[in-house]
């Protein structure tokens, strides 16, 4: 009797299934898989793994790093100061355009910029731009930063700033739910940067396949059947391996035997609409750096009238605001060192991309009869300026 009762329980298996399961199986597409939101992964996938983002950040930090300095007071301009010869050589392996190309580089991958002042009487001996993924911020119990530590592997250096002047110098960008960390263009443009790359991979799995869509191979026998063994699947795909697939394979005959049939899929209109949603991610990270896509080659853009107007814009809307915002707060924090306020700003009369708009300034104000010399030297910001 019990051995009946066991032999009818194997004939019959229990068989268990999820109240959910209905569900599932109408879910057709995956969960979407999007790359981690860390510094270092964002720096990984949409600078040294983005073409897009990592023309737009070089564009900007170059473009801000190269652009010429003035040093002033509330009275005058100064052409010989320690400000400027420090930032002239900050350092013993860097000089300005390095400096501060690496300085805004950090600024554009991570939404924080930190600069270390090293030695010195009076104003630092030399400055020098610290890793931010490396940077961690030490809140105090007022709320404000108490210090600032640095890590490198196992070890780490702990920079206090509650005694005297700080040793760092922190530059963020606007972040509205962050108290002590800046918001990166890259964290804006990670959804755009994941679905750039995507496409490339998608692209390059395309070029590794012959460059053809992908078919299906139909097998047959003579007696209607249409299941192979486990030999003969297992032989077919190490066939296609090694003799089908790769761009070293393209175009090479198939020989086809025993109740096998190609069939070729044509693309769908989605494949046809692929390399369109790849130059609209690359359009959206451009813009969440705020690059013209005309100046990084994208096509489709048709914003601005010709490249001259591009590259003005460019200037006016993201190069400028962003070494003004670094300069002064640079400036601020120098002026701690040197124990009077000058101010450091980038000089617009002599970057040439804006030498037409500044033409007509000058033109239109210099031809102002109801202005005097004075009114038309501080409209043109050269007012309390020494003379030579």
């Amino acid at each position: 009797m019990v051995f009946q009762i066991l032999r009818r329980a194997k004939a019959q298996p229990e068989q268990k299934a999820s109240a959910a399961a209905p569900v599932m199986a109408l879910h057709g597409a995956g969960r979407v898989a999007w790359s981690p939101r860390d510094a270092v992964s964002l720096t990984r996938a949409g600078f040294t793994g983005n073409p897009v983002g990592f023309r737009a950040v070089r564009l900007i930090a170059e473009a801000a790093a190269a652009l010429p300095l003035i040093c002033r007071d509330s009275e005058r301009r100064f052409e010989d100061h320690p400000a400027l010869a420090l930032l002239g050589r900050p350092n013993a392996v860097q000089g300005l355009p390095e400096f501060f190309e690496a300085l805004y580089g950090q600024l554009l991958l991570t939404g924080n910029g930190y600069v270390e002042a090293v030695g010195g009487t009076g104003l630092p001996g030399e400055l020098h731009v610290l890793r931010s993924d490396r940077m961690s911020v030490v809140p105090g119990a007022n709320g404000w930063p108490e210090a600032y530590e640095y890590k490198v592997g196992a070890k780490s250096h702990r920079f206090a700033t509650g005694e005297g002047i700080s040793p760092i110098c922190h530059v963020r960008s606007f972040h509205p739910q962050d108290d002590h960390y800046g918001l990166s263009p890259l964290q804006a443009a990670a959804s755009a940067i994941d679905v750039h790359n995507a496409a490339s991979r998608w692209s390059k799995a395309l070029l590794d396949n012959a460059a053809r869509p992908s078919g299906a191979f139909v097998y047959k026998t003579v007696d209607g059947g249409t299941t192979m063994s486990s030999d003969q699947y297992e032989r077919l795909l190490s066939e296609m391996e090694a003799n089908h697939q790769g761009a070293r394979n393209a175009g090479r005959p198939m020989l086809l035997e025993g109740g096998l049939d190609w069939k070729p899929m044509g693309f769908s209109p989605s494949d046809m609409e692929f390399q369109k949603t790849k130059e609209a991610a690359a359009r959206e990270i451009a813009t969440a750096f705020g690059v013209p896509p005309m100046l990084l080659g994208i096509p489709g853009d048709a914003t601005y009238a010709n490249y001259q107007e591009a590259n003005r814009a460019f200037y006016r809307l993201s190069v400028l605001p962003l070494a003004g915002r670094v300069l002064g707060a640079l400036s601020h924090w120098l002026a701690d060192y040197l124990k009077e306020q000058v101010a450091l700003a980038p000089d617009p009369d002599k970057i040439p991309a804006l030498a037409a708009e500044r033409d007509q300034q000058w033109a239109r104000i210099g031809g102002a009869d109801f202005l005097s010399d004075a009114e038309k030297r501080q409209l043109l910001g050269l007012s309390g300026l020494a003379e030579v």
